[in-house]
């Protein structure tokens, strides 16, 4: 099986894999065909493979459109790994409290969905900037010391880190980033949606 720039094949395979069933479109110019093959979890490119060979495209150049659910399922399904989420001091409870969206607006005693990091795996710390990227409050080697000694005791197989304004200067979270111990997966985002900073640690740690 060849990978071949768009505008080279007129042999075009579309890929979505994820769930139970690996799912492949075969359009070669003028009809278009469709397979089905059991999803390998452990190794998702095995299924593709498979199912572009009882094609018989193997041994054509062929243009491959993947599109993928793994994340998707993980975060349905609460499968993600064990995430740590470290915010700025005062907004380690954001995830809990969400937005004001509600299923049922009128609701007294709306049901409440679990966050994508449980509470008591919120860090709060320093190297908060306001607006114009200045320092408001210090991220001191107290504060990092309190992290490190923290991420020890929850140990934790990723790390989401996200503080207020840090697409202007991101000194803070890489200071933070780099005192995470060996073995845990890092990521660092200057994300708007804390929600989605978290949600991209535990399903794609790394």
């Amino acid at each position: 099986m060849t990978k071949t720039p768009a505008n080279s094949s007129t042999h075009v395979v579309g890929v979505d894999t994820g769930g139970t069933f690996t799912d492949l479109v075969h359009f070669d110019g003028q009809s278009i065909r469709t397979h089905k093959v059991l999803s390998t979890p452990s190794a998702p490119e095995q299924a593709i493979i498979r199912g572009v060979r009882e094609l018989g495209l193997a041994e054509m150049p062929i243009t491959v459109i993947h599109g993928s659910t793994v994340a998707t399922n993980a975060v349905l399904e609460g499968k993600g790994v064990r995430t740590v989420f470290i915010a700025n001091r005062g907004l380690g409870d954001l995830l809990t409290l969400g937005r004001q969206n509600r299923a049922e607006l009128y609701s007294l005693q709306p049901k409440s969905e679990p966050p994508p990091v449980p509470p008591e795996l919120c860090l709060e710390t320093g190297g908060r900037l306001d607006a114009n990227g200045k320092v408001v409050d210090p991220l001191t080697e107290a504060d990092l010391a309190a992290l490190k000694a923290a991420l020890a005791k929850l140990k934790p197989a990723s790390v989401a880190i996200n503080l207020l304004f840090s697409f202007l200067d991101h000194r803070f979270e890489q200071a933070i980033e780099a005192i995470v111990p060996d073995g845990i997966l890092s990521r660092a985002r200057r994300l708007y949606c804390r929600s989605t900073a978290s949600t991209n640690a535990a399903s794609q740690p790394g």
